[in-house]
């Protein structure tokens, strides 16, 4: 008997209704929170590290155009303080694009293993040319390169093409020689105007506390159903 295309994929590939997994019985209590969702990201931020988890500060950035279709991809944080989260990019990229447009902007570090997520949901403004230079110096030469050599997001011919444009750079700046920060490159700084800390829990019911930030320059505390 033939099998059919449907039966065919299903017995392909696992299938994602059957997976579950039953998450952690210790929670996080409106009473164990920091004062502020930067001095809590810090915590967390440190703990995923100390884990072992892979590039614990690989977040999701999700835009919008000005049509609002939304995109998303994962990108790197490089900074972080009580003014805001910072990342890096081309400022002619897909992400750059969106946000001269519209800065909202949202960012999600998803640290599976903790069974944690933080969501952030800002304005994102583009940090100072010094700020970016001092970043850009301790790049390792490579990507320092990269950064000239790619015009992120645009159609590229071939691998051959991205890879000569890479070693004519190569050539003009060898290993050693100072690379200038390119002027459409450059950081991003995300203020936060909510910050969303979920820790999963037994039976699904998570716990999800949020900050928003309150008209008086300080933070409400919520808790959300999961």
């Amino acid at each position: 008997m033939p099998v059919h295309s449907a039966d065919a994929a299903s017995a392909a590939h696992p299938d994602p209704a059957s997976m579950r997994a039953q998450y952690r019985a210790h929670g996080l209590a409106e009473e164990d929170l920091a004062g502020t969702p930067y001095e809590q990201f810090a915590r967390w931020f440190k703990e995923a590290a100390a884990s072992g988890i892979h590039e614990p500060n690989a977040m999701v950035v999700a835009t919008a155009d000005a049509a609002g279709r939304p995109s998303s991809r994962t990108v790197l944080l490089k900074a972080f303080d009580d003014r805001g989260f910072v990342f890096f990019t081309n400022y002619a990229s897909r992400k750059g694009r969106d946000l001269a447009g519209n800065p909202a902007v949202s960012l999600l570090f998803p640290w599976h293993p903790l069974a944690r997520q933080v969501i952030v949901a800002g304005t994102a403004e583009r940090i100072g040319r010094d700020e970016t230079a001092a970043y850009f110096r301790t790049r390792p030469h490579g990507s320092q390169l990269g950064a000239w050599a790619s015009e992120q997001s645009s159609v590229v011919g071939s691998r051959e093409e991205l890879e000569r444009a890479y070693a004519q750079l190569a050539a003009r700046y060898p290993e050693g020689e100072q690379v200038p920060a390119p002027p459409h490159w450059g950081g991003y700084r995300v203020a936060a105007e909510s910050v969303e800390f979920w820790q999963g829990r037994e039976n699904r019911l998570h716990d999800r506390l949020r900050y928003v930030s309150t008209p008086g320059g300080g933070w409400a505390v919520e808790r959300l159903a999961p």
